[in-house]
């Protein structure tokens, strides 16, 4: 069967299977042997045996792991054992666009992270988006302004805003949200998908 990893979570792959008729079947699965070191990651399309039900209890396995098509990587100062002391781990597979999520205010934007994942998204070939929340506190200008030449699309959100603008960017998209604790990435998944929690 093949699947969509949506979570890892301690050695344990949620996958969404691709071929369910009406509503999505969620496995979980394990790693083959076979796979080596080859790492898995939210976002890679796999290839599952064995118990692909979805039924509770039930395990399947992870046999093979598609090209990707893009790779969002992130560098971690953990590795004493390269020369740089630095190794780059892949977060993301086959996302197409990279949201990045910054409050206008409470806490103020930060161009320098906007800017790291700005570089992230261009070197992984994923379409940036600059989602602006907590417009109702501050205007988006000094933040449109620092970025003007760019031409980046952005959203501006806020909390009584309809999201049909930021729904039409993320239709048919894989995305991936990233930004600092509390700028409202949480609120943003529970308002676009409820069921989520």
């Amino acid at each position: 069967m093949e699947g969509f990893v949506i979570a890892v979570d301690r050695g344990r792959y949620t996958c969404v299977l691709d071929d369910t008729e009406v509503e999505a079947v969620t496995v979980t699965a394990m790693r083959a042997r076979e796979l080596g070191r080859k790492s898995v990651v939210v976002g890679d399309r796999v290839a599952l045996v064995g118990d692909t039900s979805g039924a509770p209890g039930a395990l399947a396995r992870i046999v093979r792991i598609a090209e990707r098509s893009s790779v969002l990587r992130r560098t971690a100062d953990d590795d004493e054992t390269t020369a740089e002391g630095r190794l780059e781990r892949v977060v993301v597979a086959n996302a197409d666009q990279l949201v990045i999520v910054s409050a206008l205010a409470d806490p103020p934007p930060r161009t320098g992270f906007i800017d790291r994942c700005l570089v992230a998204a261009y070197d992984a070939d994923i379409e940036p988006l600059l989602c602006l929340t907590k417009a109702d506190l501050a205007g988006p200008e000094a933040v449109l302004d620092y970025y003007a030449e760019l031409e980046l699309p952005y959203v501006l959100i806020r909390p009584d805003s309809e999201l049909d603008a930021l729904r039409a960017l993320l239709a048919g998209r894989i995305s991936v949200l990233v930004g600092h604790s509390g700028v409202a990435k949480s609120t943003l998944v529970n308002r676009l998908v409820p069921e989520a929690a």
